[in-house]
């Protein structure tokens, strides 16, 4: 079983960190790019899930719901890269995963 301990705890803590963000500093970008990233988490896990089929775009529920969005996001992906097959390169997924989640955080200033 893959370990993705380090990817979620990473979204964990980003998560945090965007709750406790001022408005202000959400509506300045930092809401959209943890947005941006939680639809591309979700969308590896549906391509894993379904290949071949067009994944569905996380809907944006607000700049307030944004930190949940993100963890919901990562969760199905560890939970999709936990029993995915070798040939699905869970370990590169993951890997990838973990540095867009850094690179967002990074950018989002929090």
């Amino acid at each position: 079983m893959l370990d993705v301990s380090e990817l979620t705890a990473a979204v964990e803590r980003f998560a945090d960190r965007l709750r406790a963000a001022p408005q202000s500093r959400l509506q300045r970008g930092a809401a959209a790019g943890a947005l941006a990233l939680a639809r591309d988490l979700s969308a590896r896990a549906q391509r894993i899930e379904a290949p071949g089929a067009q994944p569905a775009i996380m809907p944006d529920a607000g700049v307030f719901a944004v930190a949940d969005q993100l963890v919901v996001a990562c969760n199905d992906l560890a939970e999709v890269l936990r029993t995915a097959p070798a040939a699905a390169s869970p370990d590169r997924v993951r890997d990838e995963a973990l540095a867009a989640v850094r690179r967002t955080a990074a950018e989002a200033g929090l």
